[in-house]
């Protein structure tokens, strides 16, 4: 475990700076923005274009990678988002910013194809589930740490700003440096919405409303926290909390998970992220110990829906479409990711701020009448008979799914083979 970690440090370490300063910016200019007193409904509009972009950075992005090679698209990608990154500040303009947002997207979808197709290239079917975990554990705490620098320098000056184009450039010292193997990128197919749906309606509807609770979160959690009075130092901890609490959730959850069917995990998740966001809507911010703990348990509980959509879908799935599949589920939450912000800043616009965790709450609603509907309608698949839950990350790209340890059909290439043991041999 230490080796492989050691062996992939440059790839960590740009990961962290990368992740940490989009995290950091992504609150930065939901409070920025608010300061600027700019309408909801018209924030919503400009931060989902950030979700737009890495939709589409995730369709098409292979295509540049392929032909300019990893490290040199990467760096292209990097500094796309860290020039992103430096023009906020210049032009605060709403058409522009929401251009910038489209174009970081889109970059920050080519980086992590990169970072996550080196780190798939380091899986074998004896690391594999190991390498995933570190994967996502140095992800979500990357991304919580980025909450807490939106404390240096005030948000109206440029100075944090330049801060996040900083550690978006330094992301590109460690793996500029790196003298790993550029790995083969795989295109992965999808299968077609209404195929998926047929065979997991519950999967594809659980992914989906997933990217609206957590898209909506991401772009409009800043934004609720500044118009409910919280004072800049609180809301980097009120964003950096709920982040935790996903991570933290996620292990009870997979317990739950391995031990009943998934489908009725599944219900009673969203019965109770639902409750927690009418909670927050109604009792406000007047106590906050109590904002604090029943956000947190929203945005865990409701992370954890993608991860149990995941868990649902590849029961019914054969071993060899569960890569497609995951594909197509992930597209999913890209697609809710942006129907989320932009239904519920208009309801924000229109009910106030507890309009986001009401709108909330309502899609959460209506994943428990799907569910229960299914679970009524269709059968289970026995308990006995279900794969080991794995607390997948939706933040990604299709890549990372081929570290997925349930893809036990997974095999390595001559390729891949030679390479392994060529480090071994140098490793001693």
């Amino acid at each position: 475990m230490t080796r492989m970690v050691t062996s992939l440090s440059a790839l960590i370490l740009s990961i962290v700076l990368l992740v940490s300063g989009n995290a950091f910016l992504m609150t930065l200019l939901g409070v920025r923005l608010s300061i600027e007193a700019v309408s909801p409904n018209i924030i919503g509009w400009i931060l989902v274009c950030y979700s737009i972009g890495f939709v589409l950075g995730t369709l098409y992005v292979h295509h540049i990678i392929g032909r300019v090679g990893h490290i040199r698209a990467f760096a292209v990608f990097a500094a796309m988002a860290a020039v992103c990154a430096l023009l906020y500040p210049m032009a605060v303009s709403e058409l522009f910013w929401a251009l910038l947002r489209a174009l970081s997207g889109f970059s920050v979808a080519g980086v992590l194809v990169v970072i996550e197709s080196w780190f798939s290239s380091r899986a074998t079917n004896a690391n594999r589930g190991a390498l995933f975990a570190v994967y996502q554990i140095v992800f979500y705490l990357s991304v919580a740490g980025g909450q807490l620098l939106i404390n240096v320098g005030e948000p109206s000056s440029f100075i944090p700003f330049s801060l996040a184009a900083v550690l978006l450039t330094l992301a590109l010292v460690p793996l500029s440096l790196t003298r790993m193997d550029a790995p083969v990128i795989e295109h992965h197919e999808r299968l077609s919405f209404f195929t998926l749906a047929r065979e997991s309606f519950t999967g594809v509807s659980g992914a989906l409303i997933c990217g609206v609770m957590i898209g909506s979160f991401y772009a409009l959690g800043p934004v609720y926290a500044t118009l409910v009075g919280l004072e800049v130092s609180r809301v980097s901890t009120f964003m950096a909390s709920a982040i935790v609490a996903a991570m933290i959730l996620a292990w009870p959850l997979g317990l739950a998970c391995d031990r009943f069917d998934r489908r009725r995990v599944m219900f009673w998740v969203a019965v109770v992220a639902g409750m927690s966001a009418v909670t927050v809507a109604v009792s406000g911010a007047d106590r906050t110990w109590l904002l604090t703990l029943m956000v947190g348990l929203f945005t865990g509980l409701s992370a954890t829906l993608y991860p149990i959509a995941v868990a649902i879908t590849n029961d019914r799935m054969e071993s060899n479409r569960i890569v497609s599949a995951s594909a197509t589920l992930l597209l999913s939450y890209g697609v809710g990711s942006v129907i989320g912000p932009v239904v519920m800043a208009e309801l924000v616009n229109q009910l106030g701020p507890e309009g986001l965790f009401f709108g909330n709450a309502g899609f959460l609603a209506l994943l428990a009448l799907i569910t229960s509907y299914r679970i009524s309608h269709t059968d289970d698949v026995p308990v006995a008979e279900q794969e080991h839950f794995i607390p997948a990350m939706p933040e990604s790209s299709a890549v990372l799914t081929e570290m997925d340890p349930r893809n036990e059909e997974f095999s390595e290439s001559p390729e891949v083979v030679e390479m392994h043991e060529k480090e071994r041999r140098q490793t001693g």
